[in-house]
């Protein structure tokens, strides 16, 4: 006799919460990254300033090729790459993917706002989301995040 969808159900392995966490985490995450412009609080004058002249120089959501580079320098930035974070700026590989000068400080924004966002998990958990599990949140996010960029 074949199992029942429930019996099937009960018997598969309990998920750790903390990967519950993370994969919700990570949707809700890219729900927020694929409404643009993205939800910034809690900054100074000078960075909303700052971030409001940005806005205004682009106000259409950047290329999906910008939200790959700044995945790629943000998982960098949390594994603490320091050099291929360098290597990356001084021999402009975004140029490399396609991307202008001109899409630098999108870039820049978008990694800073991705890196901000876990650290800010890690914080609210006090530390139980470690860099190791916000590598993870972020490359679930990305997954999640190409999901809905390639829908229509």
């Amino acid at each position: 006799m074949r199992p029942t969808r429930w019996e099937l159900l009960l018997d598969q392995k309990p998920i750790p919460i903390i990967e519950h966490l993370l994969e919700e985490v990570a949707r809700l995450f890219a729900a927020d990254l694929a409404r643009w412009p993205p939800q910034v609080t809690d900054f100074d004058a000078q960075t909303g300033v700052a971030l409001e002249r940005l806005l205004a120089e682009h106000p259409l959501r950047p290329d999906d090729r910008v939200y790959a580079e700044a995945f790629r320098l943000t998982r960098w930035d949390l594994a603490r790459d320091f050099e291929a974070v360098d290597d990356y700026w001084r021999n402009q590989r975004h140029l490399e993917a396609g991307l202008t000068a001109r899409d630098k400080p999108m870039i820049l924004f978008l990694t800073r706002y991705v890196s901000e966002q876990l650290l800010a998990l890690g914080e609210a958990t006090q530390g139980r989301v470690n860099r190791a599990r916000m590598l993870d949140a972020l490359g679930r996010t990305e997954r999640h995040f190409q999901r809905k960029a390639s829908l229509p």
